[in-house]
């Protein structure tokens, strides 16, 4: 797949920011900080942990890969996924976890996949969406939404929780 953009406003709040733009924790995650400029031993630590959060995030969606691994440049909001998932749909929703997830831009995906299929196409939510909206649009027919839902699982726990600047996958029809 190579880089991904997303919104970097958008999505999951694990972490926060400082002034330099690199991602830290903290009690107020999701609210940015003025901060002095951290040394750069500090802003290794704080990707570092950041690449950790963002994992974590992905094992709490029991989405699963061989060697996975994500570290993240708070500088350019780049997180980088390696490892080998089981199959396409499983790369792609490791991919959004990674994406959908406020602060991060861009997904190198470095990731192979031990059964390759079709790629999925996406789609960036946008205000007033709806998952029958969207299904309308991609599929002609606004009935067919549970196909988008059921292919963002266990991202997303209801076809009601969508929100601006969230990108979902879109599987071919079946």
């Amino acid at each position: 797949m190579g880089l991904l953009s997303f919104v970097k406003e958008a999505g999951q709040k694990l972490f926060h920011t400082g002034s330099t733009g690199a991602a830290g924790t903290g009690a107020a995650a999701g609210t940015a900080t003025a901060a002095p400029a951290p040394a750069q031993a500090d802003v290794a630590a704080l990707n570092e942990t950041a690449g950790k959060a963002i994992l974590k995030y992905i094992q709490t969606q029991n989405l699963q890969a061989e060697n996975l691994s994500v570290s993240f440049d708070g500088a350019s909001g780049t997180a980088i996924i390696k490892g080998q998932a089981k199959d396409q749909p499983t790369r792609e929703k490791i991919i959004l976890c990674a994406g959908n997830i406020q602060s991060v831009a861009h997904v190198n995906d470095q990731m192979t996949v031990a059964a390759p299929s079709t790629e999925a196409r996406y789609y960036t939510v946008e205000s007033g969406d709806t998952l029958s909206k969207i299904s309308k649009e991609m599929y002609g027919d606004a009935n067919k939404y549970n196909l988008i839902f059921e292919a963002n699982k266990p991202m997303l726990t209801s076809p009601d929780k969508i929100y601006p600047g969230q990108m979902l996958r879109i599987p071919e029809q079946g």
